[in-house]
């Protein structure tokens, strides 16, 4: 295996979330090398406001800003690998859908947590962003290319107000 490490931080806002994922994006990695998690609700909370902001704005300069900013993440939760495991109320996108997928997350009680261990992360961690993404937080994570990048990624994300940045 790679001697990648999965770096990660837990974001209060979508706001927050969209600049992360623009600063990784800026940083030459793809929108398919970025895992994403947040719960169902947050999703539809989050999206929904973002659809009637676009319908308000009509097709002015103010209105392609709006749809400027975040369409990234709305992309990325938009793609193919994005999965929602309905017992659970999650949805997952990016590289970590698939592990999370394979380990069997949407059939056990704490399957995200089980399934977050499985990645690395530890115990401990692993409950904090269970918690932190039930109360509304975005996870966002992607697989650091060396450790000079780990120590970037985690001031960035720290930079960008992140929560809990962990790396393993």
């Amino acid at each position: 295996m790679s001697d990648r490490k999965f770096v990660s931080g837990l974001f209060n806002s979508r706001t927050a979330a969209d600049a992360a994922v623009d600063a990784i994006l800026k940083r030459g990695y793809t929108r398919e090398e970025i895992s994403v998690l947040m719960s169902d609700a947050t999703k539809n909370k989050e999206f929904a406001l973002q659809t009637k902001s676009q319908a308000a704005g009509g097709a002015g300069i103010g209105g392609a800003i709006g749809v400027a900013v975040g369409a990234t993440l709305a992309a990325i939760v938009a793609i193919g690998t994005a999965i929602t495991i309905p017992p659970l109320g999650l949805v997952i996108a990016g590289p970590i859908a698939a592990a999370l997928a394979g380990a069997g997350a949407g059939g056990t009680t704490g399957g995200l947590i089980g399934a977050l261990i499985g990645l690395g992360i530890t115990k401990h961690q692993a409950e904090v962003y269970d918690a932190g993404v039930r109360e509304g937080g975005i996870l966002i994570g992607v697989d650091a290319r060396s450790d000079d990048e780990v120590d970037n990624l985690e001031r960035m994300f720290e930079d960008l107000g992140a929560k809990h940045i962990h790396n393993e």
